[in-house]
């Protein structure tokens, strides 16, 4: 790995895709991996208060609103989604930054959610976090010394005299110069920054690290430096990371799987290949046809757009039912009555619509309403039997197919 080129960062380069190409081959998964980190029925909430002298609770901001999740052990998995979905928020709360409101955060048989703050230390050491901003999320009082050599000295991993030649390692694995450990943060440019930010969570060798954003301030060839320096990172150490990002190119080369939230909610999950070549719910094929597709341009014609109406409703007060309903164009009435369940559909695919399938093939009537125990309309009927669904955070054996609206257990 070499240091940081300015040159590089200043010339117009070809596209993320090709640039990523260039250096490494997007990460493949490991089904037989088990899993680090169990992430079940996750919600965190902001209470919102009156204006006054006495400020009373009058609702909760439902930033994140039960998600479920597994990350295999080494592997990685993106979260996707437009702003104000909840990611960021989620991350800070699988780390702690936050305590969540309700559901686990299962690490190595202890539940994050739940650990006190004292028993948190250790823990930290296995769970650490990159921040999107290079710039805020550096002390610019403090060297770069300093900043990494911060968790070093909190945690006593190496003796006082030996943390400065521990520093110097770190920086030199990100790509940094060792001997510039005495420089402070605004002597150094963006992605130099986002490395350095990337040595301090390195620090304490932790076996998770969630990744919020961690190369949206940047420009798109050093984009591709820091995607393949984490690549190179986590084949090395055997990370697992949560990839929080917008760029659904850097998700797709960085993640053998990826989840989609809509307000609060995962609404889709799967591996990159089902996920991106044929997604099931109608908010997923919406954000996949919003990014622009180089093969789909270099072959010519261009991927029809599907443009959403109407703005994103306030986390304050979500819709009933499908949050997505009221910019849904498939919305029906049993989506205003009936929350989706989180339905497997696939060997490694689950999807939260009442009329999931893929593009241009959406059923006429919800495939859920048996399995709920309703009509199509989503009132209760007497005459059905409810299926109870498997609410595991991982993926089963057993999967429902939409065509033949049969259990399918290979």
């Amino acid at each position: 790995m070499t240091e940081y080129d300015e040159a590089t960062a200043a010339a117009s380069g070809p596209s993320l895709d090709a640039v990523l190409a260039q250096a490494h081959a997007p990460a493949q998964l490991d089904p037989n991996a088990p899993p680090v980190l169990t992430v079940r029925d996750l919600e965190m909430h902001f209470p919102v208060r009156s204006t006054g002298v006495v400020r009373r609770k009058i609702g909760d901001v439902k930033a994140v609103d039960g998600i479920s999740f597994q990350i295999p052990k080494g592997g990685s998995l993106g979260l996707v989604g437009e702003s104000g979905c909840g990611k960021s928020t989620a991350g800070r709360a699988i780390t702690r930054l936050y305590k969540p409101t309700g559901g686990s955060v299962e690490f190595e048989g202890r539940d994050l959610a739940k650990v006190s703050n004292r028993g948190l230390k250790p823990l930290r050491r296995e769970v650490q976090m990159i921040f999107q901003d290079p710039y805020s999320s550096l002390n610019p009082r403090h060297t770069v010394g300093s900043i990494v050599g911060a968790p070093l000295r909190i945690h006593n991993v190496v003796p006082k005299d030996q943390t400065l030649k521990r520093v110097q390692e770190l920086l030199e694995v990100v790509g940094l110069n060792p001997e510039h450990y005495n420089r402070y943060p605004n002597e150094f440019s963006g992605g130099q920054r986002q490395r350095i930010g990337i040595a301090r969570a390195l620090a304490l060798q932790p076996k998770v690290i969630v990744a919020d954003e961690p190369v949206s301030a940047l420009d798109v060839s050093i984009q591709a430096q820091v995607v393949n320096l984490l690549q190179d990172l986590q084949r090395e150490f055997d990370i697992a990371f949560l990839f929080i990002a917008h760029d659904l190119a850097v998700v797709r080369h960085f993640c053998p799987e990826v989840a989609v939230m809509y307000l609060g909610k995962i609404v889709e999950i799967a591996d990159r290949e089902t996920l991106y070549s044929r997604p099931n719910h109608p908010y997923t094929q919406a954000l996949l046809s919003a990014a622009p597709d180089v093969k789909q341009a270099a072959i010519g014609g261009r991927r029809e757009r599907i443009r959403l109406e109407g703005d994103v409703p306030s986390p304050i007060n979500p819709p009933s039912g499908c949050h997505f309903r009221t910019r849904c164009p498939l919305a029906r009435e049993i989506c205003a009555k009936v929350e989706p369940p989180m339905l497997q559909i696939g060997p490694r695919h689950k999807v939260a619509c009442h009329f999931a399938g893929e593009l241009g093939q959406h059923p006429a009537d919800p495939v859920t309403a048996r399995i709920l125990g309703v009509d199509n309309a989503g009132n209760p009927d007497p005459g059905a039997s409810p299926v109870e669904l498997d609410d595991q955070p991982g993926f089963s054996d057993v999967w429902f197919d939409l065509k033949a609206r049969t259990t399918v257990k290979p």
